[in-house]
């Protein structure tokens, strides 16, 4: 007559454990953007005088060969700067990655658009040097 007694219900609290920690990691990685929101450029240049700035609301990055990515897809010029001025530019924050090997035309051009479309906070991304 086992089979008809009731047992007391027990509820397993160490999958709920497992659960909340990996949300808390999962929070608080995404709180201090340990996740970048783009592509990882694998050769910036080198700065002996690179400091560290906030992140950038948007980031501009010219890639092998001259291609732009903005927000994560390919942009022309025209397109650039459609995107930056559909934007808050008062407040807009840009930052220009370019690999070691970028054309410094290339760069002065995507600044003169970033500029002609009223963002006043531009910065351009480096490594720094190992001293």
């Amino acid at each position: 007559m086992r089979y008809f007694e009731t047992r007391k219900a027990r509820i397993e609290i160490i999958p709920m454990i497992d659960i909340m920690l990996f949300l808390l990691v999962f929070f608080a990685m995404m709180t201090l953007r340990m996740i970048p929101a783009s592509g990882q450029l694998s050769k910036l240049p080198t700065s002996s005088s690179a400091s560290s700035i906030p992140a950038p609301k948007l980031l501009i990055e010219i890639q092998h060969g001259g291609t732009l990515v903005a927000d994560g897809a390919p942009r022309t010029m025209e397109q650039l700067k459609r995107l930056i001025q559909s934007k808050d530019t008062a407040t807009l924050s840009v930052t220009i990655a370019g690999s070691d090997d970028t054309n410094l035309q290339r760069v002065m051009d995507v600044i003169d658009v970033v500029k002609h479309s009223g963002v006043t906070q531009v910065g351009l991304a480096a490594r720094a040097v190992a001293r």
